[in-house]
């Protein structure tokens, strides 16, 4: 197998993470019927690339890029115990690139830079109908916490 590396993103991988933000886009239509019609984006890719309190990492195989994810600093609900935590998001691995470990090393390092930044609490979201993902992030240590419900319109 091919030598994965992990990397903080810079400005000149913006065009393929703007490419993997839509691919996310569209993989998660179908767990969200409120997501709006396109153009649709979640983040400030630019911004988030270039902010000191939000790390970037992209997985690479050959210098191609096949897989991203990013934490980002949050403020905690007030009764909680932390103050702040580190969200982890942006998490994409191209269908070719899957079942090899690759989201399990962008968790291990987005893990690492929190610790470094003094968060122990570390938090992600994901559609209670994702299974794979929730398999994924299983294996990478996370467990299920909470349970966000709505009433959908009708």
């Amino acid at each position: 197998m091919d030598e994965i590396t992990i990397r903080n993103a810079t400005l000149s991988d913006l065009d393929v993470l703007l490419a993997f933000e839509q691919e996310l886009i569209k993989a998660e239509r179908p767990f969200d019927k409120t997501i709006r019609r396109d153009p649709v984006c979640y983040y400030d890719l630019k911004g988030m690339i270039l902010d000191k309190d939000v790390a970037v990492v992209v997985a690479e195989i050959n210098n191609t890029i096949v897989s991203c994810g990013a934490a980002v600093i949050k403020q905690a609900r007030s009764y909680l115990d932390h103050k702040e935590y580190a969200n982890f998001g942006f998490m994409f691995t191209l269908p070719a690139f899957r079942g090899m470990g690759i989201n399990k090393k962008i968790l291990d390092s987005l893990r690492t830079w929190s610790k470094s930044k003094g968060y122990n609490e570390m938090r992600l979201t994901v559609y209670s109908d994702n299974i794979p993902a929730i398999k994924a992030y299983e294996k990478a240590g996370f467990v299920s916490h909470i349970l966000e419900m709505r009433i959908p319109e009708t």
